[in-house]
């Protein structure tokens, strides 16, 4: 796929994918129209069917390339990333009028930087649940705002800005008296915009989104800039690299894009809870022996994006490693194993670089900047396959716009293909 190409869609797939929920369908959707099978976790597997298929457990989907003569022990090549961004949850009762103003009230998940968050036109997406539990995919386009407080009522603003997160996050989204009386009840908007009885929804799984379009922009349009590029730049670029994965490898390709990474990962479509072990148990169909055998065997590669260093702070960056957006991806190295990267790790991504045509860069945080993590040890540990951490390097990690290079969008995805042709 050429460059402009690949960032157009890569944009199609960002403004499909406001909440997990949605890039799990999003996914799915696209997996359909390249021919893969949607299997039911309630349901029998027949061998036929799991060629080239997938699963979705709510906001997660694991989908792979089996090939026809894969035996119990054959192993796996893994491709770990996460649907989920960091932003603010509606709370179960999101209804909330305050001085004449309607506002939605929310919750801090995750690690968002707040801030951004401000002065934006903002909507609410994920899903509705009726009393029958069934899910129903809802989203507002633009709806909310978070207005910022006026400099001439905090003349220090410039200075600090601080934001309480119970008092200061709670976007509006009208008055009171203005529009129709259904407009005035968020849960009644959301029904209605889902086809819903608003007094059949009993539960739900909202989050914020910035609405302003994906876009290109500055020298030679290579820079983009677009919302929750952590972590869909990973699940786009595994994506289209699994839709080209060889069906004759003599090993199974797997995405695996989990939920609540942000969160820490401990749910039942997270990273530590069983969905990825679940989906392997039954693709390999033999004892436990030939499955660990398997294991031992296999490869997983933990994608999630990292920091390009930062002009304006590139005191914050280890003096020694500053990795550049635009110059290849990241491999992700931590001393105290917060990322899952080794020797042999460090290897198997340098051959995917090359038969890629592009550099791996390292990635090691400054001693004095307590490093971060991602999905790569937690399935290490649960798991014991061999793991390497990497991702495309970006500024503003946690806003809620975030802006990376396009080359390293398209350097990701052809490394990732490298990996599942057996680099």
């Amino acid at each position: 796929m050429r460059l402009d190409d690949h960032i157009d869609d890569f944009a199609s797939f960002i403004s499909a994918s406001p909440s997990s929920f949605h890039a799990a369908a999003e996914a799915a959707r696209r997996l359909d129209a390249a021919g893969f099978t949607r299997l039911e976790e309630t349901a029998e597997w027949a061998p036929a069917d799991t060629a080239r298929a997938y699963v979705v457990r709510e906001g997660a989907i694991i989908a792979w390339v089996r090939p026809a003569n894969a035996t119990p022990t054959a192993p796996f090549r893994i491709l770990g990333a996460h649907t989920d961004s960091p932003g603010l949850k509606a709370k179960p009762d999101p209804r909330l009028d305050a001085h004449g103003w309607n506002q939605v009230a929310v919750e801090v998940y995750g690690g968002p930087l707040l801030n951004s968050w401000l002065d934006r036109e903002l909507e609410l997406a994920g899903r509705l649940v009726t009393r029958d539990g069934t899910e129903h995919l809802v989203r507002t386009g633009p709806y909310l705002r978070l207005p910022q407080l006026a400099i001439h009522l905090d003349r220090a603003a410039n200075d600090g800005l601080t934001l309480d997160k119970q008092r200061h996050t709670q976007p509006v989204y009208g008055v009171v008296g203005d529009g129709s009386s259904t407009e005035g009840d968020i849960l009644t908007h959301l029904a209605n915009l889902a086809g819903v009885d608003p007094a059949d929804v009993v539960g739900h799984d909202l989050i914020t989104v910035d609405t302003a379009p994906p876009q290109r922009f500055g020298a030679g349009a290579g820079l983009f800039a677009a919302p929750r590029m952590d972590n869909l730049t990973s699940v786009h670029a595994a994506l289209v690299a699994l839709l080209d994965a060889p069906a004759d490898a003599p090993h199974t390709s797997v995405l695996a894009a989990f939920d609540h990474e942000e969160i820490g990962s401990e749910t039942r479509s997270g990273a530590c809870g069983p969905f990825l072990e679940d989906v392997l148990v039954r693709l390999s169909g033999g004892t436990a022996t030939e499955l660990r055998r398997a294991y031992a065997a296999s490869w997983h590669v933990s994608s999630d994006v990292g920091h390009s260093v930062h002009p304006n702070y590139a005191e914050r960056h280890d003096p020694t490693h500053h990795p550049l957006a635009g110059s290849g991806p990241l491999l992700k190295v931590n001393a105290n194993q917060r990322y899952a990267t080794d020797g042999p790790g460090a290897a198997l991504w340098a051959r995917c670089c090359d038969a890629a045509g592009t550099t791996a860069q390292p990635f090691v945080s400054n001693n004095t900047v307590p490093c971060g993590s991602t999905t790569g040890p937690l399935t290490a540990t649960r798991l014991g396959i061999r793991t390497v951490d990497v991702g495309a390097p970006l500024l503003s990690m946690h806003s809620a716009r975030e802006l990376i290079h396009v080359r390293d969008v398209v350097a990701l995805s052809g490394a990732i293909s490298a990996f599942f042709a057996g680099a």
